[in-house]
């Protein structure tokens, strides 16, 4: 172990405050306890816990459900299950490169943006994210109250109309179990992360266990997997393949590019760079593929078992004859979107909201903000139409999360080779502070790449880049940042 002035730099490569900077960060505008570096003593998430926290994130009924719209646009279950492998493939070397930042430093996602973009310019990429995540969080509530108002349902004579029609389509009972559902997220989110890691540690294999469940019963009760496993690709030739896989790979790249930005708020408890890296390495892909085809199926096997192909697991325990069964199994669902809502959708937008304003907004508040906003963005809109959740929702957002991606990684791994001054992160006069707080070179790459990421929205001879949004946005914005870097476009002094 060795230490400079401010920094204390371990043998396993790293890096905390010394007291005495840690007392210059405190009395900074830019510091509250929720953003703070955490000390080495307390970096304590193993390899376990990283699988754990991947396994029960991906554990929801949006990967259940994920390759119903691959399907639903022509694909084979093989060609879905594919594109859905190769996604998550993909998206997982982002996060391992923004999760490094995270387990040496001990910050979080905000923070780290604050060493590319500014001490004050981060608050862009971050509010970006955090409204992402927002949506997100709606329709991971939405769901849950959905599996809440099945349980009742189950329990209670005439529940779903019980207190009458409701408004905007649903009955006034699937708002109350909407609420009921979204209050849960606020009481964790008022408990801190100690208790998350606790649920995400129990949920990831009890929901596996039920899941394998529902497998096992599907197969005895159809006899079989059903007949979407015979159902072959729509596609007369590989150019018709192509025009679907690009849209839908970028929509499963999509699904996780908000959490190849934040991974760090999750790394900067981890014990080291090896087991964060193995924990998610061996969790996030393989997980996702089997859950998903899970999914297929089950599904497979209920058009066989009541006649028509159901995809919601909700709407499919819902059928069933037993009270218990569907109490289990609604049960799960509530674990099971619980964990990843509050994992996937809370941490982040929470410090991202406590970073725009650190003094007087903290993690619990940023929580109850990102909650608020999520019933705004009216998520049963946007679950009402399987494809525009995939092609639109999933594809829309990428393009520009993969711009600041391209940015974050740039900077870190290319410009700055790793280095940062983790004191100067929280101060104002500081290396990071740039022009007025914000980088003009992170500022352009970014607003770059999101334009040719979502120009083809409104100039048809772009359309084709929109369908690679993601990818588009983290190229043209790494390459970019890098150039203008080069070019000493931050007018920042580095050191």
């Amino acid at each position: 172990m060795s230490s400079t002035t401010s920094e204390i730099h371990h043998e396993d490569g790293r890096v905390e405050l010394t007291p005495e900077s840690r007392a210059r960060a405190r009395a900074s505008p830019l510091f509250n306890e929720d953003l703070a570096p955490v000390p080495v003593v307390h970096r304590d998430w193993t390899t376990y816990n990283f699988a754990a926290l991947w396994i029960s994130m991906a554990h929801c009924i949006p990967t259940y459900m994920m390759a119903s719209g691959l399907l639903a646009a022509g694909m084979s279950w093989k060609e879905a299950l594919f594109t859905i492998l190769l996604g998550n493939t993909i998206v997982l070397i982002p996060i391992l490169l923004n999760s490094h930042p995270g387990t040496k430093y001990g910050i979080p996602f905000p923070v780290f943006a604050r060493a590319s973009f500014g001490t004050f310019g981060s608050n862009l990429p971050a509010l970006m994210r955090a409204l992402v995540a927002c949506g997100w969080f709606g329709i991971q509530a939405w769901i849950g109250g959905e599996a809440v108002q099945t349980l009742f349902a189950s329990m209670i004579p005439g529940w779903a109309t019980l207190l009458g029609l409701g408004f905007l389509g649903h009955t006034t009972t699937e708002w109350i179990s909407f609420a009921l559902f979204w209050g849960l997220n606020i009481a964790i989110i008022y408990k801190g992360m100690n208790l998350l890691r606790l649920v995400e540690n129990w949920a990831a294999p009890f929901v596996l266990v039920m899941t394998g469940a529902l497998v096992w019963w599907a197969y005895d009760a159809a006899n079989g997997l059903g007949p979407l496993l015979a159902q072959p690709s729509k596609f007369d030739d590989f150019g018709a393949f192509w025009k679907v896989f690009v849209p839908s790979l970028t929509g499963m790249v999509g699904f996780w590019a908000t959490l190849s930005l934040n991974m760090p708020d999750f790394t900067r408890f981890g014990r080291s760079q090896r087991e964060q890296v193995i924990g998610q390495t061996v969790a996030l892909p393989t997980t996702m593929f089997i859950f998903a085809a899970m999914g297929v199926f089950i599904t497979s096997a209920s058009a066989i078992i009541y006649g028509e192909a159901i995809w919601d697991p909700i709407k499919l325990v819902a059928k069933f004859d037993s009270p218990v069964v569907i109490a289990i199994s609604m049960f799960t669902v509530v674990v099971a979107t619980l964990s990843v809502n509050i994992a996937a959708n809370v941490v982040s937008p929470a410090n991202d909201f406590a970073n725009a304003f650190p003094k007087w907004i903290s993690f619990k508040t940023g929580g109850l903000i990102t909650g608020i906003l999520g019933i705004l963005m009216q998520p049963w809109r946007l679950l009402a139409d399987p494809s525009g959740y995939i092609f639109t929702w999933l594809v829309g957002y990428s393009g520009g999360l993969g711009s600041i991606g391209g940015v974050l990684i740039a900077d870190y791994w290319i410009v700055r080779r790793t280095k940062l001054d983790l004191e100067d992160l929280y101060l104002t006069t500081g290396t990071y502070r740039y022009r007025r707080g914000t980088n003009p070179a992170a500022i352009v790459a970014m607003l770059v790449g999101c334009a040719l990421a979502w120009g083809g929205l409104v100039w048809s001879p772009l359309r084709p880049l929109y369908d690679y949004g993601w990818f588009v946005g983290f190229g043209a914005a790494f390459a970019i940042y890098i150039v203008l870097m080069r070019l000493g476009a931050s007018s920042g002094e580095e050191k």
